[in-house]
């Protein structure tokens, strides 16, 4: 995995920060802040990455993160294309742990938002009633001008999360983020480690339809192959093979659903040189064959 940074975000007069953001991709950069986060993709598509979870994301993806967690919405590449005309649109919202006072979440009448945020250290996301009536509210938050409404507007919408039923954990149940704040100081050795990853992160993303030589990104990371192997397991919480495989799948999830392909089409596509592999590691990623995935899709 490439270096995840720790992201300092814009001081603001407010208690917390709201952002509707309109770019042509979202941040390509894998990183983590001390910062809780609130995320609505409005537009756009691609591959989602929190902690050791890789998931495609579309519009409509909601979900919270807890403090240094590490993420990346990761576009699809032609957002990268400065031709494509594509944009993406997200309405995302920062705060701390004090941003109303340092016992705030401390207090008794809390206990309901305290298990929410103690949650969302392994990331949260709602896709039934809850999803559709925190989407209205985010969007009013964003449209509400920085008062005591705001602050309102937001402690409403995060007792409505806590008091959710389906809020689905992101992230395996033991996670932790294995890099600390210092490892973000561009002098480190081990920054400078990250930083040679992230030319594997960019390699895999590219090209995982095609076959992928552990030794050619090994040789990316200036490591040996069984170097590389150790380095990216204590680091992501999974192997390399593993990482590239829930990629594939990551594609093919967003090809059964959106395109006229095939199940044999979309195996190719996504990289698999044989239908039989392809079924096997679809399974054991979603649970689920690729006919079995298709039919729960198109039965929503």
């Amino acid at each position: 995995m490439k270096q995840a940074v720790r992201k300092d975000l814009e001081t603001t007069l407010g208690s917390f920060l709201v952002k509707d953001l309109t770019e042509p991709h979202f941040d390509p950069n894998w990183h983590f802040h001390p910062h809780y986060q609130l995320f609505l993709v409005e537009e756009g598509t691609g591959t989602r990455f929190i902690g050791d979870s890789i998931k495609p994301f579309g519009p409509g993806d909601l979900v919270m993160l807890g403090p240094d967690l590490p993420h990346l919405w990761r576009s699809d590449a032609p957002y990268f294309n400065p031709q494509s005309g594509l944009t993406t649109r997200g309405l995302v919202v920062y705060f701390t742990n004090d941003c109303l006072g340092t016992d705030f979440f401390l207090r008794p009448e809390m206990h309901r938002l305290r298990l929410l945020l103690n949650g969302s250290r392994r990331g949260l996301c709602w896709t039934g009633t809850t999803h559709d009536l925190a989407v209205q509210a985010m969007r009013g938050l964003v449209a509400e001008p920085p008062t005591f409404r705001r602050v309102l507007a937001l402690l409403s919408l995060l007792d409505d999360l806590s008091h959710a039923p389906d809020a689905e954990p992101i992230t395996s149940a033991g996670y932790t983020n294995p890099m600390k704040p210092a490892d973000a100081d561009e002098s480190s050795a081990s920054s400078q480690a990250y930083r040679r990853m992230q030319a594997v992160h960019t390699y895999v993303l590219t090209h995982f339809h095609e076959p992928i030589r552990l030794d050619t990104v090994a040789d990316l990371a200036g490591l040996s192959p069984s170097s590389f192997c150790r380095y990216f397991k204590a680091r992501t919480n999974k192997t390399f093979v593993d990482f590239v495989s829930e990629i594939r799948i990551g594609h093919a999830c967003k090809l059964l659903t959106s395109s006229q392909l095939t199940i044999t089409d979309v195996c190719y596509n996504s990289g698999f040189r044989t239908l039989s592999n392809f079924n096997r590691q679809f399974r054991d990623v979603t649970g689920q064959t690729p006919s079995q995935y298709l039919k729960s899709v198109q039965s929503v």
